[in-house]
């Protein structure tokens, strides 16, 4: 689970980095490096200002971006926690109750800074009769599927407008697949013709007349 962040140079030489999906996170470094290092705490606050608050925790976008901010694994599951506590409508004086605790147990628990235990969020999951589960996953292929998502989303945004053939060209399409070279190249030359010297009203050719047999 990792966010894409946006790298912008200051005016004093200072790097500010910014969360295209918490609006509020902000910070900054001496460079690069020392910026990309800031932004897990930013995010973390973030987090935190909205679990306080709250509101929905949004979900990392898909958008191609040249760095992003891996949110660590414990910082993810007291997330995970916290989607759990609000689909199941349990409020944190009532994870005390089921758990023993006082409620300050609770707040530490759900607070993305400070570094709980891996049985205590263990033993919340339980409580609302959840699991915790742990993964691994490649980072390579994380990022090319990533990639290709993005890739895929660009192609179906963009409607190439569909063009009719001009009759002429149809003609010739038509006498060409057929074998007659010859005639499909007179019609595209007549084709061309009249595109580019249209005759004047009285000027065009009369009808060709069929004799009846006697």
């Amino acid at each position: 689970m990792d966010y894409p962040v946006k790298l912008e140079r200051d005016d004093n030489d200072t790097v500010l980095v910014s969360f295209p999906d918490f609006p509020e996170a902000h910070t900054y470094g001496d460079d690069v490096e020392d910026a990309l290092k800031r932004a897990p705490d930013a995010l973390a606050t973030a987090i935190d200002g909205y679990i306080k608050d709250r509101r929905d925790i949004p979900l990392p976008s898909a958008i191609v971006a040249k760095h992003r901010v891996t949110v660590p694994a414990l910082v993810e599951a007291k997330i995970r926690l916290y989607e759990t506590m609000r689909e199941a409508k349990v409020g944190k004086s009532e994870l005390a109750k089921r758990l023993d605790w006082h409620p300050p147990q609770v707040d530490r628990l759900l607070a993305m800074t400070h570094g709980s235990k891996l049985d205590q969020l263990e033993s919340a999951f339980r409580a609302m009769g959840k699991r915790l589960v742990i993964g691994v996953e490649d980072v390579d292929s994380i990022s090319r599927e990533r990639k290709l998502l993005a890739r895929g989303r660009r192609r179906r945004s963009v409607r190439r407008p569909r063009h009719s053939a001009p009759p002429h060209a149809r003609r010739f399409a038509e006498r060409a697949a057929r074998g007659d070279v010859k005639k499909a190249l007179e019609v595209e030359v007549l084709g061309r013709a009249r595109k580019r010297h249209p005759p004047a009203p009285g000027d065009e050719l009369p009808a060709k007349r069929t004799r009846r047999p006697r």
